[in-house]
């Protein structure tokens, strides 16, 4: 059963089906582009931008959208990395959590870029690097399939 609504997370927590998200992975100069989480899930948790899918969106609209929000960079999506579902469970077994995301490759139309709301720091790190980060659960998997090096 899902917790009532009005409770300040528009269905995200106790949810009562999975909801649709994007990642957008870019890729520059053998590097990511990575957020650290300032909200819920994954808070302080480096991950890629991403976010859920809006009414009327394409999932590929979102994933620009997404990244724009969260960088302030402009792209646009090359192709489909992976869909996965991220599914965080609470103590008794009852389900938390539940994204069906897509990860889109994206590639950049601008260089600046500046934290947004959900990010409360953002970096570009090589893989070595991003591998010593406190980071989202799939993050390497990601980093390896938009680098051409598959799992």
């Amino acid at each position: 059963m899902a917790a009532p609504p009005g409770n300040g997370d528009d269905g995200r927590v106790y949810p009562a089906h999975p909801l649709p998200g994007v990642v957008a992975v870019v890729v520059k100069a053998g590097a990511v582009l990575l957020a650290r989480r300032a909200k819920a899930p994954d808070q302080g948790l480096w991950g890629f931008p991403g976010g859920l899918i809006e009414l009327g969106e394409s999932a590929a609209e979102a994933a620009c959208r997404e990244l724009a929000e969260e960088t302030g960079l402009t792209a646009r999506t090359d192709r489909i990395l992976d869909v996965f579902d991220v599914i965080r469970r609470d103590e008794t077994g009852r389900v938390r959590y539940h994204y069906v995301l897509t990860a889109f490759l994206c590639r950049p139309l601008s260089d600046r870029i500046q934290a947004g709301d959900d990010a409360a720091e953002l970096g570009w790190f090589t893989p070595r690097e991003a591998a010593r980060l406190p980071a989202s659960a799939g993050l390497d998997r990601l980093i390896a399939l938009a680098m051409g090096d598959p799992p």
